[in-house]
């Protein structure tokens, strides 16, 4: 008897140990991710020249000074006007998470850059504990489900060679670049550079809530998966088009192969879409009934991005999503019956994903976001299940451990080089402390006075270089900033070309300004470079700031 419990208490002891030591590799994992993720922020600050200041992004600068424009205004208001177009509007959006970071940026006393490295640190947390509990409810093998964990943070495509080919070939820009640098699917670039992907993937808990839930026959989980998807839904709208879709594609192949329907996740899926469905309609009315942002859903299409060609989608995403189809293919790609509830789920998960980032709307890209989960647990399913039986045959000299390590090693190995390269890029991109990820302490100071100075509804035309940073550094309109939010983009970028250019006749310029209901003129290097036009021999501009690189001019209106 003492023997038995002297046992008992062994075992429970070595079940301690190894829950440890595998929240121990994931915390890791975190940190070391966080850590190298963290390098070129630092570089980039240290290695700021006297005059210039780092602006605290490193990729895609117009879409996250957007953000930092809704955190300014979410700072103090629940809505928020669209300060990146002229037109001056009512403060009619929302966004939960840009309102959050807005206010907690006061006690917290940080700035846009701050507040940027918290959603980092915060939401890759998150993110990768979560997608450590999904390994582990597929994967009973603490190694399986580590090998699936390494590869959702670490598998990126092969637009490597697409970089050898750019300098084999002395190209400019690699070969379909998009290729490279798309980061939807990409948990180690958005870890690097767009944290708020990062927190859009959190919809995995709601897959996690369901497939427990259903597990235990308990609708608690769907009221709290409900709960979920309402608080991801006030972030990012359109993931809910990823959680309903991919739902509902299992609640019917789950009726296909049972021949009866699936109550618990017909209920399941009622709660969830009623909890959570408001954002959506939100998003919804707010793009159709309201003109300017009708607009701006329109142009959504100006950034050029879709989702790659179906044969494209090797290179984008690499070895991991060749081993997922391949063991999908492998295990009977449209085979139903005899199927658990955890099998069918991933492959639902992953096809109906498929067919999800093919949707005919302008942000079908964003469709890409998460797939790397269900993505990387086939894969892993594949490498154990095929790839290291097969080595094991070929290699009988080596023990079936050394084999099965070598695999594992080789293939997580096989998965880098491309974010190696986005990473090293980032040294090379900021070391040329220039547009856009730096600005002029000059143009800073200017941009305080704005602040300081103009009222909430004053119009400010200037570069787009410098405008996409004018919302969220003063407050004030931009005539030009962003390629969705400014209404008629490209139209008025054509008119800041005419402005700043010197052939340009002074009633042309006057009759944009008047048009737009322009404030004031800002002027400094990037606008500098449009042209060779001088505003101090305008007589409707008046110089109200000076500075050594900086002029600014008040519209004097007839």
């Amino acid at each position: 008897m003492i023997s038995t419990n002297i046992k008992t208490i062994e075992i429970k002891k070595e079940i301690a140990s190894v829950r440890w030591s595998e929240w121990q590799f994931v915390i890791s994992v975190i940190i070391t991710v966080l850590l190298v993720t963290s390098i070129p922020y630092f570089y980039a600050y240290w290695s700021t020249p006297p005059d210039k200041q780092f602006m605290g992004i490193m990729v895609n600068v117009p879409d996250h000074v957007q953000y930092f424009s809704w955190m300014r205004e979410l700072t103090q208001a629940h809505l928020s006007a669209n300060k990146l177009t002229p037109e001056v509007n009512e403060p009619v959006f929302f966004n939960l998470l840009w309102w959050a970071m807005g206010r907690l940026s006061q006690p917290f006393g940080l700035g846009y850059a701050g507040m940027f490295q918290l959603l980092r640190l915060v939401a890759t947390t998150l993110f990768l504990l979560l997608t450590y509990r999904i390994c582990s409810w597929f994967f009973e093998d603490q190694l399986k489900r580590r090998v699936a964990f390494l590869l959702v943070t670490f598998a990126s495509g092969f637009g490597w060679i697409l970089v050898g080919l750019k300098y084999v070939l002395g190209l400019a820009d690699p070969p379909l670049p998009l290729l490279v640098f798309i980061s939807e699917p990409n948990t180690f670039f958005n870890i690097l550079a767009f944290p708020h992907f990062i927190a859009a993937v959190l919809y995995i808990f709601i897959f996690d809530l369901v497939l427990r839930g259903q597990a235990k026959g308990q609708y608690r989980y769907a009221v709290a998966a409900g709960f979920v998807a309402l608080f991801l839904g006030w972030q990012h709208a359109y993931d809910l088009v990823l959680v309903y879709g991919i739902l509902g594609c299992y609640l019917l192949l789950s009726l296909l192969r049972d021949r009866r329907i699936p109550f618990y996740l017909l209920m399941s899926s009622l709660i969830i879409g009623f909890i959570s469905c408001w954002p959506a309609l939100y998003s919804v009315l707010l793009t159709s009934l309201d003109p300017l942002w009708k607009e701006v859903l329109a142009q959504f299409d100006n950034a050029g991005v879709f989702t790659p060609n179906p044969l494209l989608l090797p290179i984008l995403l690499g070895p991991t999503f060749l081993l997922a189809l391949f063991t999908l293919l492998k295990s009977n790609l449209f085979r139903l019956q005899g199927l658990d509830d955890k099998a069918l789920f991933l492959k639902t998960w992953f096809l109906a994903n498929f067919l999800l980032i093919y949707i005919p709307t302008d942000y079908q890209i964003h469709m890409l976001n998460g797939w790397q989960v269900p993505m990387a647990i086939l894969a892993t399913q594949g490498l154990f299940n095929y790839i290291v039986p097969f080595a094991q045959q070929r290699a009988r000299q080596w023990s079936g451990g050394a084999v099965q390590r070598f695999v594992v090693i080789a293939f997580v190995a096989v998965i880098l080089p491309t974010n190696l390269y986005l990473l090293l890029w980032r040294f090379i991109d900021l070391g040329r402390h220039d547009y856009p990820y730096y600005l002029h302490k000059d143009e800073l100071a200017a941009m305080a006075w704005l602040e300081a100075n103009g009222a909430t509804d004053d119009v400010v035309l200037s570069s787009l270089t410098t405008g996409q940073y004018i919302p969220a550094l003063t407050g004030k309109y931009a005539f030009l900033a962003h390629w969705a939010q400014t209404v008629d983009f490209y139209g008025k970028t054509e008119m800041v070309n005419n402005f700043f250019d010197s052939r340009t006749d002074q009633a042309r310029r006057q009759q944009i300004l008047k048009q737009y209901s322009v404030d004031y003129l800002f002027y400094g290097p990037a606008e500098q470079e449009l042209g060779q036009y001088q505003p101090e021999s305008a007589p409707f501009l008046r110089q109200v700031y000076s500075s050594p690189k900086v002029k600014i001019y008040q519209v004097q209106h007839q």
